[in-house]
């Protein structure tokens, strides 16, 4: 062959090669690839992820991010890509496989493949070329590694990668169609996908809601398809088969499902749209038409409810026994079926134990209960059933007997299909029919009538306020009464699974699932709208138990220190609060225990307030930390500008005082140390005068940052008995410096008013003497708290949040602590401590009978709460590791809302006096 034909050949070839490239580029890589055709038909869940680092962010504010990276599944997989991150010579934070996620859309579905058995499929898209060899240069690097062992095999002509760790031989099987990258497990599931392929215009799994992208709408986390036709499989690998056959006929009211995850505090919420079940004998064949019923069941169910199945029906009437003698009987079991309105429902009890039957309920609906007692009755003497009853409290239960309970078993076939009625023993109790046993009867309506139920309870009537009004069909769970049952129907593997993972489960305690027909359920594609609730009480929500109600921690990574800062929220009782832990970083808790934000200050707290909105500045919180004045918005803790303040970089704040006058913006007054202070507005403008004030003296307490008149004032006592007061160019008010006689310690009490000379302040000195003053400087009064003596020591507290009300607190060396409320002449708390010192003291005053004092002792870290009448609240002393405690007051209810640190928990109780 010559030369110039061997070159025309070659030429050709090239040609040929970036033809094929150029058409390859432009139309098959062109194309997007479809991510839900990719996946097996036989998947049973789907779920659909966009914004990693949001999605990862929501669940470490709700607390569930620590319980997730608990699980043996996810440790392992964080093992595997730890190892591979120190083979491929990463730096352990943003390589491997973790950050090619990103905002990219990942899908992840769930299939059952075996008896027992399901696995997992994941898909992530590859975004450039850069990924695809870190992505490939991972596998070969693991590959030569002699814990791995990586080959390859073709299957229909695409390449799949086994990756089996030797020890286990366990493998992951990995494909890179078009860029995308599927891999799994099992090698079945990727098999699957290459045999999609061979049909690429089937329909995906998602063709019913091809029009629908939840993720595009606001807060919404992730997607989760649901294919309800293959949910019984699932719970077969969950559940023993027993166990959940009888619920299996209620997942048959949708064919599938795709909901939106949303991720907010105390609620992580599923919602989307389901699409009618259209097979035969489905039990949407037997509803349709039936309007959605509200739940009308709170009042009559037991607190010791563990599950509630609520279906709006109306039950159809029992077929009656044959024959001439029976057309009575018939006539009357049609006349009481036609009494019963359309909602039904079966409720369970929680277990006494693993294994043990729980008791039963089943509730028919009456709108009419006389109409219903006068057919029951006639059904039980047609039936041969004596007319004796028994009565518990207001209650009477009427037995029916198996003959009656056989005639009704088909009332409740829809919400209970295959079981028998709970017989023989029915009570008419707020408007609705009660069947159970005579035992779990009783018990049930003992629970009635003493008030335990789901409408009298807080957290039962805070989860059923989350819940929608109505729906057609509600699962209503309680993980903590439920938790027996669960361990009984679960599979002897699953059931350890579930014992590892305990605080996982328990995360979300109350979870509903609602479905809603739309309003026009007969318009062609009419979907249903359903919900899936997972809900955890508000912390200070519940029953409260001898006098004090204690409700679970809030745990953070590093422990908690300083004095929580609590905040009024609008619509509830509880209060938001500002902490921070070890390691400098601000948590805002919201009255739920969610965590709103968090914001590393890089310095400890050292004071912090609420500030109020004044002219051109927005509300927030004060902070101050290190060398800077923050102030942060209550809804995401962003900065306002032109915040952060800056002092000096050799100071450091070490309290924060702020004031907003009224009509004027708020002034800040920032101490440093014991003898300098600063004041600024919120515009960062220091006055003149205070850059900063230094004093003769240190502080002996809190300085005062007041308005007199559209005036500003800094009232400074200082502990060698003087005390100074200040204008707002940092000049003496005539008539001071004043002197009270003797040392001063603690705070001033002010009494504000519009003038200088009616303005009236207190402080105490160490002679036990009040002295009362105004800002001319005329002492007004002077009279003794308690005897003087030289180990003694005298504090004034201020009532938190500042105003005229305080209280004197006496320390005496041996131990003895006294605290007094002028003008009582006694001693409101007097007790004596086993820890030797001065008690850090706060008084808390909301008005009226709303009057308490909480007491710590830092030694044992422990915390003593009295009230007004010096009543140890809650009967003993709590945990408290932080330098303070916060209350908040509810008068209505006469309760106190304690928020306390301990270690790494945010702690709330409820006291009653």
């Amino acid at each position: 062959m010559s030369r110039k034909l061997w070159a025309l050949l070659v030429a050709l070839a090239l040609l040929l090669a970036l033809a094929t490239y150029v058409y390859y580029r432009r139309t098959v890589a062109a194309e997007p690839v479809d991510a839900y055709a990719l996946v097996p038909d036989d998947a049973v869940l789907v779920l659909t992820t966009r914004d990693h680092p949001a999605l990862v962010r929501h669940l470490q504010e709700t607390q569930l991010w620590d319980n997730l990276t608990a699980v043996r599944y996810v440790q392992q997989a964080a093992d595997h890509l730890a190892v591979a991150d120190s083979l491929a010579g990463g730096n352990g934070r943003n390589t491997s496989l973790l950050a090619l996620l990103g905002r990219k859309q990942v899908v992840t579905s769930v299939h059952v493949t075996g008896p027992g058995a399901f696995d997992v499929l994941y898909q992530v898209p590859l975004a450039s070329v850069r990924e695809y060899r870190q992505v490939r240069g991972l596998l070969e690097t693991l590959g030569r590694d002699r814990r791995y062992r990586l080959s390859q095999r073709l299957l229909d002509g695409q390449e799949l990668s086994v990756l089996t760790e030797v020890r286990t031989e366990t493998s992951l099987t990995v494909l890179n169609y078009r860029n995308h990258l599927i891999m799994s497990t099992n090698a079945g599931l990727v098999e699957a996908v290459v045999q999609r392929l061979r049909h690429p215009g089937a329909p995906t799994v998602l063709a019913h809601f091809a029009d629908t992208d939840v993720l595009r709408l606001p807060e919404i986390d992730a997607a989760l398809w649901l294919n309800f036709r293959r949910l019984p499989q699932l719970l077969d690998v969950l559940f023993r088969p027993a166990a959940h056959a009888r619920f299996d006929h209620l997942a048959t009211l949708a064919a599938d499902g795709l909901l939106g995850l949303r991720l907010t505090g105390p609620v992580a919420e599923l919602a989307g749209f389901a699409n009618p079940e259209t097979a035969r004998g489905a039990l949407q064949a037997q509803v349709q038409g039936q309007p959605a019923q509200p739940f009308g069941l709170a009042a009559v169910l037991p607190t010791r409810t563990a599950l509630v199945v609520q279906l709006a029906v109306r039950p159809l009437a029992p077929a009656g026994p044959a024959g001439p003698d029976s057309v009575g009987l018939r006539v009357a079991l049609d006349s009481l079926a036609a009494s019963f309105g359309p909602e039904m429902a079966v409720a369970y009890l929680a277990a006494a134990a693993p294994g043990v039957a729980p008791g039963r309920l089943a509730y028919l609906r009456c709108p009419a209960p006389a109409r219903t007692a006068r057919w029951l009755g006639e059904v039980r003497r047609r039936t041969g059933q004596p007319a004796a009853f028994t009565r518990v409290g207001g209650y009477e239960i009427h037995p029916l007997g198996v003959a009656i309970g056989g005639l009704l078993r088909p009332l409740l076939a829809p919400a209970a299909p295959g079981e028998a009625v709970p017989a023989p023993a029915g009570a008419l109790v707020g408007g609705y029919l009660v069947m159970a046993d005579a035992a779990t009867l009783s018990g049930a309506l003992a629970d009635v009538g003493a008030g335990l139920t789901w409408a009298r309870t807080p957290a039962y009537a805070a989860f059923l306020a989350h819940t929608l009004p109505r729906a057609r069909l509600g699962i209503y769970l309680d993980t903590h009464n439920a938790w027996n049952g669960l361990l009984g129907a679960l599979t002897e593997d699953r059931r350890a699974g579930l014992l590892r993972n305990e605080a996982l489960f328990r995360r979300f305690p109350q979870m509903a699932w609602q479905l809603v027909p739309p309003p026009d359920a007969a318009a062609p594609g009419a979907q249903y709208f359903g919900r899936l609730l997972l809900h955890r009480p508000s912390a200070g929500v519940g029953a409260v138990l001898a006098g004090a109600g204690e409700a679970r921690g809030l745990a953070f990574p590093s422990p908690l220190v300083g004095t929580p800062l609590l905040v009024a929220a609008a619509g509830t009782r509880v209060p938001a609060a500002l902490v921070q832990d070890s390691a400098g970083v601000a948590y805002f808790v919201s009255p739920d225990n969610g965590v709103v934000w968090a914001d590393s200050l890089g310095a400890p707290l050292v004071g912090a307030g609420p500030l109020a909105a004044g002219p051109g500045a927005a509300g927030g919180l004060a902070l101050a930390a290190g060398h800077r004045v923050h102030r942060l918005a209550l809804a995401d803790g962003r900065e306002a500008p032109p915040f952060p303040l800056n002092l000096p970089d050799t100071v450091r704040a070490t309290a924060l005082h702020t004031s907003t006058p009224a009509g004027a913006a708020p002034r800040l007054l920032v101490a440093a140390g014991a003898q300098a202070l600063f004041l600024l507005d919120a515009a960062g403008r220091q006055y003149p005068g205070w850059g900063p004030k230094v004093l003769d003296f240190p502080l002996a307490g809190a300085p005062a940052l007041l308005s007199v008149g559209g005036r500003d004032v800094v009232v400074c006592p200082l502990q060698n008995g003087y005390v100074y007061a200040y204008d707002q160019r940092g000049g003496r008010l005539p008539g001071f410096p004043l002197s009270v006689g003797a040392r001063l310690a603690g705070g001033v009490a002010v009494q504000a008013a519009t003038t200088l000379g009616r303005t009236r302040l207190t402080v105490v000195n160490q002679h036990g003497e009040l002295v009362t003053f105004t800002l001319v400087g005329d002492v007004l009064a002077r009279r003794r708290v308690a005897t003087w003596s030289r180990t003694a020591t005298f504090r004034l507290v201020p009532a938190t949040g500042g105003g005229a009300s305080y209280g004197v607190a006496r320390d005496e060396e041996n131990g003895r602590y006294d605290f007094y409320l002028p003008p009582q002449a006694a001693p409101v708390v007097s007790r004596r401590f086993v820890t030797s010192g001065p008690k850090p003291t706060q008084f808390f005053d909301f008005g009226g009978s709303g009057r308490a004092v909480a007491v710590g002792e830092p030694g044992p870290g422990l915390a003593y709460v009295f009230d007004a009448q010096g009543r140890l609240l809650g009967g003993q002393p709590l945990a408290s590791t932080g330098a303070g405690v916060g209350l908040a007051y509810h008068a209505a209810t006469g309760t106190y809302q304690l928020v306390r640190l301990v270690g790494r928990e945010l702690r709330r109780t409820e006291l009653r006096p």
